[in-house]
């Protein structure tokens, strides 16, 4: 029986699960996005966004080479340790959680396998707001509700206007 067991085994021993979950980590944090399976795009995503979370923590020096141990742990790779640090932190450091996506591609020709791409939210430029949108961006919106009454009403009015000082 499977009592309060959440993780998904992927039909492999304990150490081929924890090796794939961290090429596929590593993999992921070098490239922003990678292809994989359904399955193991759920079971990267518990795996990695906890480690997501400790780069944001950097309270004192020896907080930070703690929690890059921690995370070296979990990666064994040091350019991807670094990258988290650098690269991945500091655009992640104002989002409270959900640093990944998954997007589901449909099932694989040759063994019908639901694919899937996982990807790091934040370093996607069509969904989300990349580093060209963000600086080229007007202020966004609050709401959509009730603004359509009021342009009308000052559009009204300054139509009114024009047209009296036309007369």
């Amino acid at each position: 029986m499977r009592h309060g067991n959440k993780n998904n085994n992927l039909s492999r021993t304990a150490s081929h699960r924890k090796a794939l979950l961290m090429n596929l980590g590593c993999q992921l944090i070098t490239h922003k996005r990678i292809t994989t399976t359904l399955a193991k795009a759920k079971a990267l995503r518990t795996y990695i966004e906890p480690l997501i979370t400790k780069t944001k923590h950097t309270d004192s020096k020896e907080v930070i080479m703690h929690n890059h141990r921690l995370v070296f742990s979990y990666l064994n790779d040091k350019a991807a340790v670094k990258e988290l640090f650098t690269v991945v932190a500091p655009k992640i450091a104002a989002r409270p959680g959900g640093y990944t996506r998954i997007i589901k591609l449909g099932a694989r020709t040759g063994d019908n396998a639901e694919m899937a791409m996982i990807e790091l939210v934040d370093f996607n430029e069509i969904y989300g707001k990349g580093v060209a949108a963000a600086t080229t961006a007007e202020p966004v919106k609050k709401t959509r509700r009730s603004g359509g009454k009021k342009k009308a009403a000052t559009d009204a009015a300054e139509s009114t206007e024009t047209t009296e000082e036309q007369a």
